[in-house]
């Protein structure tokens, strides 16, 4: 166990996203006082140059990388290049940077979407590189492939005790609602809510809702990254979730009982699912001794809350 100094400078990268704001906010209440981030007009770390003049001047001691340009399927499917292409930039840059100016401890962010397509279920970690991946996500996928291979290379070259965790599908507070852009779970809390203001007879869904996924409050995610840059030092990657799945079908049931939508679901079967099912096998982490808090239903609610006043 290795307890982070509460007063050494910290640098959350996408501290104004989903997950970075999530970390930001547990790191205040845990006691952090010199917390650093910028949004992404202020740091484009896809520029190098900016990113190294920015860790020259801010000499974190620590770094998490939550920094990324993410997306649902749709966005996912038309820009493969621009999600491979940002994502690599940004990880290079800042990993690079990070060992450049001396950072102790780190803390990269991947994606479960990291894992074949088709891999024994529950996902363990030793799943990675073993078979094709999904095709829809795919350009994302190796970007966030590489970003884990750059930190086992750092810790081979370096000796730097850099790590990198893999969440699975998150929600919560500033989530991306944008229906173009939004993974699921937020994307049919914004149909739901739309759809129960203009009383709409019927709300179309993609897919055939067969798919099983499990979601983290990134609350919980929060919890997690602090835990695991004081308890793990290792270069395999470790998985983060809460151990359980359902399928799309009962997930839509629930967001819109939650947001008080009461008409019919439809499912477009000529759009596709993704991939058949993706549950993460959490008994590394477990074993730490980290576990999820937030229940699914209780986190829906929050979220729906936290969406109808912030967010509209």
């Amino acid at each position: 166990m290795t307890t982070l100094d509460r007063d050494a400078t910290v640098y959350v990268a996408g501290h104004r996203g989903l997950v970075g704001s999530a970390v930001w906010r547990h790191l205040e209440r845990e006691g952090f006082t010199n917390l650093v981030g910028q949004s992404s007009h202020e740091l484009d770390l896809r520029d190098r140059e900016a990113t190294f003049e920015y860790f020259a001047k801010t000499r974190p001691d620590t770094v998490i990388l939550a920094a990324a340009k993410v997306g649902g399927i749709m966005a996912n499917s038309t820009a493969p290049a621009e999600f491979l292409s940002d994502n690599v930039r940004i990880q290079v840059n800042a990993l690079d940077a990070a060992h450049e100016f001396g950072v102790r401890r780190l803390l990269f962010l991947g994606s479960s979407c990291i894992y074949p397509k088709l891999a024994p279920q529950p996902i363990r970690e030793d799943s990675l590189l073993t078979g094709p991946l999904e095709p829809t996500n795919d350009a994302y996928a190796i970007a966030k492939i590489a970003g884990v291979l750059q930190v086992q290379g750092m810790r081979r070259q370096y000796g730097v005790p850099y790590i990198s965790a893999m969440p699975t599908n998150l929600y919560g507070p500033n989530d991306n609602f944008d229906l173009r852009t939004s993974h699921v779970l937020p994307a049919m809390i914004h149909r739901f809510h739309e759809a129960k203001v203009a009383q709409a007879e019927s709300v179309t869904l993609w897919g055939t809702g067969t798919p099983r996924r499990e979601f983290l409050h990134v609350d919980d995610l929060a919890r997690a990254c602090l835990f695991l840059l004081e308890n793990y030092d290792d270069p395999a990657p470790i998985n983060v979730g809460v151990g359980e799945d359902l399928p799309i079908k009962e997930l839509a049931e629930l967001v819109a009982e939650i947001v008080g939508y009461e008409g019919t679901l439809e499912w477009d079967t000529s759009k596709p699912d993704g991939t058949p099912r993706k549950l993460l096998d959490v008994s590394r982490l477990h074993a730490l001794g980290w576990t999820a808090e937030i229940p699914l239903q209780q986190g829906i609610r929050e979220t729906y809350a936290w969406f109808t006043a912030s967010a509209m």
